[in-house]
Protein backbone atom coordinates (compact mmCIF):
# COMPACT_ATOMS: atom_id res chain seq x y z
CA UNK A 1 0.00 0.00 0.00
CA UNK A 2 1.38 3.38 -1.03
CA UNK A 3 1.67 5.66 1.60
CA UNK A 4 1.18 9.50 2.21
CA UNK A 5 4.95 9.89 2.91
CA UNK A 6 5.37 8.27 -1.03
CA UNK A 7 2.74 10.89 -2.89
CA UNK A 8 4.73 13.84 -0.71
CA UNK A 9 7.92 11.95 -2.49
CA UNK A 10 6.50 11.99 -6.21
CA UNK A 11 5.31 16.06 -5.57
CA UNK A 12 8.91 16.58 -4.82
CA UNK A 13 9.99 14.64 -8.05
CA UNK A 14 7.00 15.55 -10.41
CA UNK A 15 7.74 19.33 -9.46
CA UNK A 16 10.12 19.93 -12.21
CA UNK A 17 8.09 17.47 -14.99
CA UNK A 18 4.38 18.08 -14.68
CA UNK A 19 1.43 21.22 -14.91
CA UNK A 20 0.68 22.36 -12.00
CA UNK A 21 -2.96 22.81 -13.16
CA UNK A 22 -5.76 25.12 -12.62
CA UNK A 23 -8.02 24.91 -9.85
CA UNK A 24 -10.96 27.31 -10.10
CA UNK A 25 -14.28 28.28 -9.10
CA UNK A 26 -16.81 28.20 -11.91
CA UNK A 27 -19.63 30.48 -11.14
CA UNK A 28 -22.21 29.04 -14.09
CA UNK A 29 -21.93 25.45 -12.46
CA UNK A 30 -22.11 27.28 -8.78
CA UNK A 31 -25.31 28.47 -9.78
CA UNK A 32 -26.72 25.56 -11.08
CA UNK A 33 -25.62 23.19 -8.55
CA UNK A 34 -25.90 25.61 -5.51
CA UNK A 35 -22.66 25.04 -4.18
CA UNK A 36 -19.41 26.22 -4.49
CA UNK A 37 -17.84 24.02 -7.23
CA UNK A 38 -14.45 24.07 -8.56
CA UNK A 39 -13.03 22.36 -11.32
CA UNK A 40 -9.73 20.89 -11.10
CA UNK A 41 -8.26 20.86 -15.23
CA UNK A 42 -6.14 18.01 -15.65
CA UNK A 43 -7.47 18.27 -18.70
CA UNK A 44 -4.98 20.77 -19.36
CA UNK A 45 -1.76 18.65 -18.12
CA UNK A 46 1.08 17.25 -19.94
CA UNK A 47 -0.21 14.71 -22.45
CA UNK A 48 -3.93 15.90 -22.01
CA UNK A 49 -4.59 13.92 -18.87
CA UNK A 50 -3.42 13.27 -15.08
CA UNK A 51 -1.68 10.10 -16.01
CA UNK A 52 1.90 11.35 -16.67
CA UNK A 53 1.91 12.11 -12.95
CA UNK A 54 2.12 8.09 -12.18
CA UNK A 55 3.54 6.95 -15.28
CA UNK A 56 6.44 9.56 -14.62
CA UNK A 57 6.94 8.24 -10.82
CA UNK A 58 6.75 4.73 -12.03
CA UNK A 59 9.76 5.07 -14.22
CA UNK A 60 11.68 7.02 -12.60
CA UNK A 61 12.09 4.58 -9.63
CA UNK A 62 13.42 1.96 -12.00
CA UNK A 63 16.75 1.16 -11.97
CA UNK A 64 19.25 1.40 -14.45
CA UNK A 65 19.32 -1.90 -16.09
CA UNK A 66 15.40 -1.94 -16.52
CA UNK A 67 15.43 1.35 -17.66
CA UNK A 68 17.96 -0.41 -20.45
CA UNK A 69 15.50 -3.06 -21.79
CA UNK A 70 12.71 -0.91 -21.47
CA UNK A 71 9.02 -0.52 -20.47
CA UNK A 72 5.82 -2.09 -21.54
CA UNK A 73 1.90 -0.69 -20.90
CA UNK A 74 -1.57 -1.34 -21.80
CA UNK A 75 -3.97 1.25 -22.13
CA UNK A 76 -7.04 3.27 -23.65
CA UNK A 77 -5.44 5.83 -24.50
CA UNK A 78 -4.25 8.45 -22.02
CA UNK A 79 -1.60 6.00 -19.57
CA UNK A 80 -0.22 5.03 -22.73
CA UNK A 81 0.74 8.90 -23.70
CA UNK A 82 1.56 9.39 -20.49
CA UNK A 83 4.08 6.25 -20.36
CA UNK A 84 5.52 7.59 -23.71
CA UNK A 85 5.83 11.04 -22.98
CA UNK A 86 7.49 10.22 -19.28
CA UNK A 87 9.37 7.35 -20.75
CA UNK A 88 11.14 9.62 -24.04
CA UNK A 89 11.86 12.08 -21.34
CA UNK A 90 14.38 9.78 -19.68
CA UNK A 91 15.65 8.02 -22.69
CA UNK A 92 13.35 4.86 -21.98
CA UNK A 93 12.29 2.79 -25.02
CA UNK A 94 8.37 2.26 -24.55
CA UNK A 95 5.94 -0.07 -26.27
CA UNK A 96 2.04 -0.10 -25.52
CA UNK A 97 -0.82 -2.22 -26.14
CA UNK A 98 -3.76 -0.38 -26.74
CA UNK A 99 -7.57 -1.93 -27.40
CA UNK A 100 -8.44 -2.38 -31.13
CA UNK A 101 -11.09 0.46 -31.14
CA UNK A 102 -9.39 3.44 -29.28
CA UNK A 103 -10.10 6.40 -30.72
CA UNK A 104 -7.43 7.36 -33.55
CA UNK A 105 -6.35 10.62 -32.22
CA UNK A 106 -5.17 8.78 -28.71
CA UNK A 107 -3.35 6.23 -31.21
CA UNK A 108 -1.04 9.09 -33.07
CA UNK A 109 -0.43 11.03 -30.02
CA UNK A 110 1.23 7.99 -28.21
CA UNK A 111 3.43 7.20 -31.05
CA UNK A 112 4.01 10.93 -31.54
CA UNK A 113 5.12 10.75 -28.18
CA UNK A 114 8.27 8.40 -29.08
CA UNK A 115 6.29 4.99 -28.49
CA UNK A 116 5.37 1.68 -30.58
CA UNK A 117 1.97 0.96 -30.32
CA UNK A 118 0.42 -2.43 -30.75
CA UNK A 119 -3.77 -2.98 -31.24
CA UNK A 120 -4.81 -5.47 -29.24
CA UNK A 121 -7.86 -6.95 -27.99
CA UNK A 122 -11.53 -5.31 -26.99
CA UNK A 123 -11.23 -3.86 -23.62
CA UNK A 124 -8.30 -2.48 -21.62
CA UNK A 125 -8.20 -5.93 -19.69
CA UNK A 126 -7.86 -7.65 -23.29
CA UNK A 127 -4.85 -5.42 -23.98
CA UNK A 128 -3.57 -5.43 -20.60
CA UNK A 129 -3.06 -9.07 -20.89
CA UNK A 130 -1.18 -8.84 -24.08
CA UNK A 131 1.00 -6.65 -22.55
CA UNK A 132 1.85 -8.55 -19.55
CA UNK A 133 2.61 -11.45 -21.61
CA UNK A 134 4.94 -9.60 -23.91
CA UNK A 135 6.27 -8.00 -21.15
CA UNK A 136 7.29 -11.29 -19.55
CA UNK A 137 8.45 -12.88 -23.10
CA UNK A 138 11.07 -9.62 -23.38
CA UNK A 139 12.23 -9.44 -20.01
CA UNK A 140 11.13 -5.73 -20.40
CA UNK A 141 8.99 -3.96 -16.91
CA UNK A 142 5.34 -3.72 -17.26
CA UNK A 143 3.66 -0.23 -16.52
CA UNK A 144 0.35 -1.12 -14.51
CA UNK A 145 -2.45 2.46 -15.55
CA UNK A 146 -3.18 1.79 -11.54
CA UNK A 147 -2.59 -1.21 -9.86
CA UNK A 148 1.38 -0.07 -8.67
CA UNK A 149 2.13 2.04 -5.51
CA UNK A 150 4.68 4.62 -7.50
CA UNK A 151 1.23 5.01 -10.24
CA UNK A 152 -1.16 5.72 -7.52
CA UNK A 153 1.60 7.94 -5.26
CA UNK A 154 2.10 10.02 -8.99
CA UNK A 155 -1.71 11.06 -9.32
CA UNK A 156 -1.95 11.12 -5.59
CA UNK A 157 -0.18 14.68 -6.03
CA UNK A 158 -3.42 16.15 -7.44
CA UNK A 159 -4.69 15.96 -4.05
CA UNK A 160 -1.76 17.90 -2.61
CA UNK A 161 -2.01 20.41 -4.90
CA UNK A 162 -6.30 20.78 -3.91
CA UNK A 163 -5.39 20.85 -0.58
CA UNK A 164 -2.74 23.46 -1.49
CA UNK A 165 -5.24 26.01 -3.20
CA UNK A 166 -8.16 25.10 -1.39
CA UNK A 167 -7.63 23.80 2.04
CA UNK A 168 -11.31 24.17 3.26
CA UNK A 169 -12.59 21.97 0.41
CA UNK A 170 -15.14 19.71 1.71
CA UNK A 171 -16.45 17.33 -0.80
CA UNK A 172 -14.25 16.00 -3.86
CA UNK A 173 -15.24 14.17 -6.96
CA UNK A 174 -12.97 11.68 -8.75
CA UNK A 175 -13.81 9.91 -12.03
CA UNK A 176 -12.98 5.94 -11.25
CA UNK A 177 -11.48 4.01 -14.04
CA UNK A 178 -9.30 1.16 -11.95
CA UNK A 179 -8.65 3.38 -9.65
CA UNK A 180 -5.54 4.69 -9.41
CA UNK A 181 -6.59 8.36 -9.60
CA UNK A 182 -9.28 8.08 -6.83
CA UNK A 183 -7.21 5.99 -4.64
CA UNK A 184 -3.88 8.81 -5.01
CA UNK A 185 -6.59 11.27 -4.10
CA UNK A 186 -7.93 9.90 -1.15
CA UNK A 187 -5.06 9.04 0.78
CA UNK A 188 -3.84 12.26 0.20
CA UNK A 189 -6.84 13.93 0.88
CA UNK A 190 -8.22 11.93 4.40
CA UNK A 191 -4.55 12.75 5.45
CA UNK A 192 -4.84 16.39 5.07
CA UNK A 193 -8.16 16.52 5.77
CA UNK A 194 -10.11 13.47 7.24
CA UNK A 195 -13.45 14.96 7.45
CA UNK A 196 -12.99 15.73 3.51
CA UNK A 197 -15.61 13.30 1.55
CA UNK A 198 -14.28 11.83 -1.69
CA UNK A 199 -17.07 10.33 -3.94
CA UNK A 200 -15.98 8.29 -6.88
CA UNK A 201 -17.87 8.68 -10.34
CA UNK A 202 -18.12 5.45 -12.75
CA UNK A 203 -19.92 5.24 -16.12
CA UNK A 204 -23.24 3.53 -15.65
CA UNK A 205 -21.59 1.04 -18.44
CA UNK A 206 -19.20 0.05 -16.77
CA UNK A 207 -19.18 -0.12 -12.83
CA UNK A 208 -16.73 -2.56 -11.54
CA UNK A 209 -15.43 -0.70 -8.54
CA UNK A 210 -19.02 0.28 -7.42
CA UNK A 211 -20.78 -3.22 -7.76
CA UNK A 212 -17.40 -4.81 -6.21
CA UNK A 213 -17.58 -2.52 -2.78
CA UNK A 214 -21.00 -3.21 -2.44
CA UNK A 215 -20.16 -6.92 -2.53
CA UNK A 216 -17.11 -6.78 -0.43
CA UNK A 217 -15.13 -8.23 -2.91
CA UNK A 218 -13.53 -7.71 -6.41
CA UNK A 219 -16.36 -8.04 -9.09
CA UNK A 220 -15.39 -8.50 -12.58
CA UNK A 221 -18.12 -6.93 -15.45
CA UNK A 222 -19.15 -9.91 -17.67
CA UNK A 223 -19.02 -6.66 -20.26
CA UNK A 224 -18.42 -2.66 -20.58
CA UNK A 225 -20.65 -0.35 -23.03
CA UNK A 226 -20.09 3.49 -22.65
CA UNK A 227 -18.68 6.64 -24.47
CA UNK A 228 -16.36 6.80 -21.63
CA UNK A 229 -13.56 4.98 -22.88
CA UNK A 230 -10.83 6.04 -20.69
CA UNK A 231 -12.49 4.91 -17.64
CA UNK A 232 -14.13 1.53 -19.49
CA UNK A 233 -12.37 -1.05 -16.93
CA UNK A 234 -13.94 -4.80 -16.26
CA UNK A 235 -12.05 -5.08 -12.81
CA UNK A 236 -10.53 -3.01 -10.08
CA UNK A 237 -7.32 -4.98 -8.90
CA UNK A 238 -6.27 -5.63 -4.96
CA UNK A 239 -4.33 -2.50 -4.51
CA UNK A 240 -6.92 0.12 -5.57
CA UNK A 241 -9.87 -2.08 -4.20
CA UNK A 242 -7.98 -1.84 -1.19
CA UNK A 243 -7.98 2.21 -1.07
CA UNK A 244 -11.39 2.44 -2.24
CA UNK A 245 -12.63 0.37 0.63
CA UNK A 246 -10.55 2.39 3.32
CA UNK A 247 -10.99 6.00 2.10
CA UNK A 248 -13.85 6.44 -0.45
CA UNK A 249 -17.07 7.49 1.07
CA UNK A 250 -19.33 6.90 -1.95
CA UNK A 251 -19.52 5.73 -5.39
CA UNK A 252 -22.19 6.90 -8.10
CA UNK A 253 -22.59 6.38 -11.59
CA UNK A 254 -23.50 8.62 -14.39
CA UNK A 255 -25.11 7.34 -17.87
CA UNK A 256 -23.57 8.27 -21.23
CA UNK A 257 -26.97 10.89 -21.66
CA UNK A 258 -25.90 12.83 -18.16
CA UNK A 259 -21.80 12.59 -19.37
CA UNK A 260 -22.46 13.64 -22.86
CA UNK A 261 -24.50 17.04 -21.63
CA UNK A 262 -21.79 17.56 -18.81
CA UNK A 263 -19.00 17.57 -21.43
CA UNK A 264 -21.28 19.79 -23.31
CA UNK A 265 -21.68 22.07 -20.70
CA UNK A 266 -18.02 22.67 -20.24
CA UNK A 267 -17.45 23.16 -23.84
CA UNK A 268 -20.26 26.05 -23.82
CA UNK A 269 -20.15 27.61 -20.63
CA UNK A 270 -16.50 27.22 -19.69
CA UNK A 271 -14.41 26.51 -23.21
CA UNK A 272 -13.15 23.53 -21.51
CA UNK A 273 -12.70 20.42 -24.02
CA UNK A 274 -12.71 17.57 -21.99
CA UNK A 275 -13.08 13.86 -22.79
CA UNK A 276 -16.47 11.79 -21.64
CA UNK A 277 -14.26 10.56 -18.63
CA UNK A 278 -13.42 13.44 -17.42
CA UNK A 279 -16.46 14.70 -17.41
CA UNK A 280 -18.50 12.23 -14.87
CA UNK A 281 -17.71 13.87 -11.95
CA UNK A 282 -19.39 17.25 -13.09
CA UNK A 283 -22.26 14.93 -14.67
CA UNK A 284 -22.96 13.53 -10.98
CA UNK A 285 -23.03 16.86 -9.69
CA UNK A 286 -25.79 18.37 -12.65
CA UNK A 287 -27.94 14.98 -12.42
CA UNK A 288 -27.98 15.40 -8.84
CA UNK A 289 -26.60 12.21 -8.20
CA UNK A 290 -25.42 13.72 -5.04
CA UNK A 291 -26.12 17.47 -3.89
CA UNK A 292 -23.58 19.25 -1.39
CA UNK A 293 -25.50 22.53 -0.99
CA UNK A 294 -23.07 25.49 0.32
CA UNK A 295 -20.03 23.27 0.41
CA UNK A 296 -16.69 23.71 -1.38
CA UNK A 297 -17.10 20.82 -4.07
CA UNK A 298 -14.08 19.65 -6.30
CA UNK A 299 -14.73 18.05 -9.54
CA UNK A 300 -11.63 16.58 -11.34
CA UNK A 301 -11.55 17.44 -15.01
CA UNK A 302 -8.99 13.92 -15.49
CA UNK A 303 -8.48 14.59 -19.28
CA UNK A 304 -9.52 16.33 -21.96
CA UNK A 305 -8.23 13.58 -24.78
CA UNK A 306 -11.95 13.36 -26.90
CA UNK A 307 -12.83 11.60 -29.88
CA UNK A 308 -12.99 14.53 -32.75
CA UNK A 309 -15.82 12.42 -34.53
CA UNK A 310 -17.99 12.22 -30.96
CA UNK A 311 -17.59 15.78 -29.87
CA UNK A 312 -18.63 16.72 -32.43
CA UNK A 313 -22.09 14.46 -32.04
CA UNK A 314 -22.12 15.69 -28.76
CA UNK A 315 -21.93 19.53 -29.58
CA UNK A 316 -24.66 19.08 -32.44
CA UNK A 317 -26.86 16.83 -29.65
CA UNK A 318 -26.23 19.73 -27.17
CA UNK A 319 -27.37 22.51 -29.30
CA UNK A 320 -30.65 20.49 -30.37
CA UNK A 321 -31.48 20.49 -26.84
CA UNK A 322 -30.93 23.48 -25.85
CA UNK A 323 -32.63 24.51 -29.31
CA UNK A 324 -30.24 26.12 -31.02
CA UNK A 325 -30.36 23.56 -34.15
CA UNK A 326 -33.44 22.01 -35.36
CA UNK A 327 -33.91 19.61 -37.85
CA UNK A 328 -37.33 19.81 -39.52
CA UNK A 329 -39.11 17.37 -41.73
CA UNK A 330 -41.56 18.45 -44.54
CA UNK A 331 -43.73 16.52 -46.60
CA UNK A 332 -44.87 18.89 -49.70
CA UNK A 333 -45.90 18.97 -53.04
CA UNK A 334 -42.71 17.93 -55.48
CA UNK A 335 -42.76 21.03 -57.83
CA UNK A 336 -40.85 23.96 -58.40
CA UNK A 337 -40.71 26.93 -55.83
CA UNK A 338 -41.86 24.81 -52.52
CA UNK A 339 -37.94 24.75 -51.68
CA UNK A 340 -37.32 28.50 -51.77
CA UNK A 341 -40.53 29.31 -50.00
CA UNK A 342 -39.36 27.17 -47.40
CA UNK A 343 -36.38 28.68 -46.81
CA UNK A 344 -37.98 32.47 -47.60
CA UNK A 345 -39.64 31.88 -44.19
CA UNK A 346 -36.08 30.99 -42.24
CA UNK A 347 -34.48 33.44 -43.87
CA UNK A 348 -37.57 36.14 -42.82
CA UNK A 349 -36.54 34.69 -39.19
CA UNK A 350 -33.05 34.83 -39.20
CA UNK A 351 -32.87 30.82 -39.48
CA UNK A 352 -28.97 29.87 -40.69
CA UNK A 353 -29.39 26.55 -42.79
CA UNK A 354 -26.56 23.96 -42.47
CA UNK A 355 -27.98 21.42 -44.63
CA UNK A 356 -31.22 20.21 -46.76
CA UNK A 357 -31.87 16.49 -47.71
CA UNK A 358 -34.48 15.59 -50.14
CA UNK A 359 -36.46 12.04 -50.33
CA UNK A 360 -38.86 10.70 -52.52
CA UNK A 361 -37.88 7.30 -52.88
CA UNK A 362 -40.00 6.03 -50.00
CA UNK A 363 -42.71 4.48 -49.12
CA UNK A 364 -44.00 6.83 -46.51
CA UNK A 365 -43.89 9.74 -48.65
CA UNK A 366 -46.64 9.83 -51.47
CA UNK A 367 -47.06 9.53 -55.03
CA UNK A 368 -45.93 13.58 -55.94
CA UNK A 369 -44.53 14.68 -53.00
CA UNK A 370 -41.10 14.94 -51.51
CA UNK A 371 -39.75 15.32 -47.91
CA UNK A 372 -37.19 17.74 -47.29
CA UNK A 373 -35.15 17.59 -44.24
CA UNK A 374 -33.66 21.37 -43.34
CA UNK A 375 -31.00 21.74 -40.78
CA UNK A 376 -30.74 24.96 -39.26
CA UNK A 377 -29.37 27.15 -36.24
CA UNK A 378 -31.97 29.36 -34.38
CA UNK A 379 -31.07 31.74 -31.61
CA UNK A 380 -33.51 29.18 -29.02
CA UNK A 381 -37.07 28.54 -28.40
CA UNK A 382 -38.47 32.37 -29.17
CA UNK A 383 -37.41 31.77 -32.47
CA UNK A 384 -38.58 28.64 -33.02
CA UNK A 385 -42.42 28.81 -31.89
CA UNK A 386 -42.11 32.05 -34.80
CA UNK A 387 -41.52 29.86 -37.31
CA UNK A 388 -43.92 27.17 -36.22
CA UNK A 389 -46.48 29.73 -36.07
CA UNK A 390 -45.50 31.06 -39.61
CA UNK A 391 -45.75 27.07 -40.84
CA UNK A 392 -48.90 26.48 -39.41
CA UNK A 393 -49.54 30.03 -40.95
CA UNK A 394 -48.80 28.47 -44.39
CA UNK A 395 -50.36 25.55 -43.92
CA UNK A 396 -46.99 23.32 -44.32
CA UNK A 397 -46.98 20.03 -43.08
CA UNK A 398 -44.28 19.58 -41.12
CA UNK A 399 -42.61 17.41 -37.56
CA UNK A 400 -39.74 18.84 -35.69
CA UNK A 401 -36.86 15.43 -35.46
CA UNK A 402 -35.18 15.68 -31.61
Amino acid sequence: MPTFKDIQEAYEILKSVVRRTPLERSKTFSHMIKANVYLKEENLQTTGSFKIRGAYNKIYHLTREERKIGVVCASAGNHAQGVAYASTLMGVKSTVFMPIYTPPTKIIATKSYGATVVLEGITYDDAALAAKKYAEEKKMTFVHAFNDDFVIAGQGTIGIEIFEVLPQVDVILVPIGGGGLIGGIALACKTLKPKAKIIGVEAEGAQSMKLSLEQNKIVPLKSIMTIADGIAVKTPKELTFSLAQQYVDEVVTVNDEEIANALYLLLQRTKLVVEPAGAVSLAALLSKKVSFPKNNVVAVLSGGNVNLSLLTQIIERGMMRNKLLVKVSVTALDKPKVLKDLLAILADFGANVQAIAHDRCTTAVPVGYVKIVITFQTLGKEQIEMIKKEFDRKKVKYHILS
